[in-house]
């Protein structure tokens, strides 16, 4: 469906948030504004994180199963801060939703959508999100290259849970490392289906790496991570026991906040800061430390 997106611009109606818009955040940094959306005919409860300068890109960031957008308020804030606009949609995210994030691709492809205030979406997309909300993000994107969007740049995933098609998904989003997807992931643990994610990293490791790309796929935390990292002080007690864990470190969650905000104003800007990359101080140090390997 080459270009299908055009079509689609000349076919849907505008749609902005709904007036009783809340304002959960405001500082010299941005806004965090709790909106309503119609996504495919049903009006959802999402986040919209607005930077104070003009964004340089949109990141979906989609929460896991039975949590909700503020249990990712802190780390969503961190890549706001990037100069990048952040979307969560509150949502079930069982089994991944696919239906959801075909319909969600749908919208975003028809550029049609705007932000609280009519702000307009940058064009440039990376799709993320956290356990089956990483899943969500993978058919997310994998809809928006199906629907001829050109102008998705790559995902970045935290602690994925791999559903049926998320090694198709993830290639189609690679394109043979022409398009990076990174993720930090936490320990083998019962909440990530054993890490269940890493066969689909690994062959998109492969693929990219006989194209003559970039293979690195991201990292994993070792040093007592948990599945809920990328919640930090976010988290709630039914968070992390439900996967049989302790809270969340403090420094595990700073170590993912730091590398995601980094590798996604990377992917916004066309930029690669060496120290979030494999041979780059940041990640050495962490690797050196025992804090973190490299998924292979």
């Amino acid at each position: 469906m080459k270009h299908a997106w055009l079509a689609l611009m000349l076919t849907l109606n505008p749609l902005t948030s709904a007036l009783a818009d809340t304002v959960v955040y405001d500082a010299a940094d941005g806004k965090v504004i709790n909106a309503k959306l119609s996504i495919g005919g049903t009006a959802y409860s999402v986040d919209w994180y607005l930077p104070s300068s003009t964004p340089t890109a949109l990141m979906t960031y989609q929460h896991g199963f039975s949590r909700g957008c503020g249990n990712h308020r802190n780390t969503s804030l961190n890549i706001m801060r990037k100069n990048v606009m952040v979307l969560c949609v509150n949502a079930s995210m069982s089994g991944g939703n696919p239906a959801l994030a075909k319909s969600f691709a749908q919208l975003l492809a028809s550029r049609n959508v705007l932000a609280p205030g009519n702000i307009p979406l940058p064009a440039p997309i990376i799709v993320g999100g956290h356990s089956a909300g990483g899943h969500f993000a993978t058919e997310l994107g994998k809809q928006l290259v199906a629907y001829g969007y050109p102008y998705l740049k790559g995902a970045v995933l935290f602690d994925p849970v791999a559903q049926s098609g998320f090694t198709d998904n993830l290639m189609a989003i690679s394109m043979n490392g022409s398009r990076p997807v990174l993720a930090v992931t936490a320990n083998s643990n019962i909440c990530n289906m054993y890490n269940n994610a890493y066969g689909a990293l690994r062959q998109i490791q492969q693929f990219a790496a006989s194209a003559g790309k970039s293979s690195f796929t991201g990292v994993q935390l070792t040093s007592s991570s948990t599945h809920v990292d990328s919640e930090g002080d976010n988290t709630d007690f039914l968070g992390y026991s439900a996967c049989l864990s302790l809270a969340p470190k403090a420094a595990n969650t700073g170590y993912l906040r730091t590398l995601s905000a980094a590798w996604v104003a990377d992917i916004a800007n066309g930029t690669h800061d060496d120290a979030y990359y494999p041979g780059g101080y940041y990640l050495s140090n962490l690797i050196g430390n025992s804090k973190a390997k490299l998924i292979q």
